[in-house]
């Protein structure tokens, strides 16, 4: 029972120690000034441009998609109308 006494004092002891440990990172992120809240403002506005430009990307690739939809449409029809042309001329001839 002593040793878990003793065991439980020491959890107890580290976990005092680990919420200390999170309140200085959860504070050294509300400061503006350290380095670490630099680069995680920084990784953070990283973030939103990218994700912006491949909602961006994402808009083209659609437009891209409809557009060599409507081409290839065209090209069968222009195909058709060839075949058709073609037919015609050889019956002219």
């Amino acid at each position: 029972v002593a040793a878990l006494q003793d065991e439980k004092n020491s959890l107890i002891s580290e976990n005092e120690i680990m919420n200390d440990r999170l309140e200085q990172l959860d504070d050294s992120l509300d400061d503006p000034n350290t380095m670490v809240a630099k680069k995680y403002f920084h990784a953070q506005l990283q973030l939103e441009q990218l994700q912006e430009e491949n909602f961006r990307l994402e808009a083209a690739k659609d437009d891209y998609r409809v557009h060599c939809e409507d081409l290839e449409k065209q090209l069968i029809e222009l195909q058709h109308r060839n075949n058709e042309l073609t037919s015609l001329a050889e019956e002219s001839r």
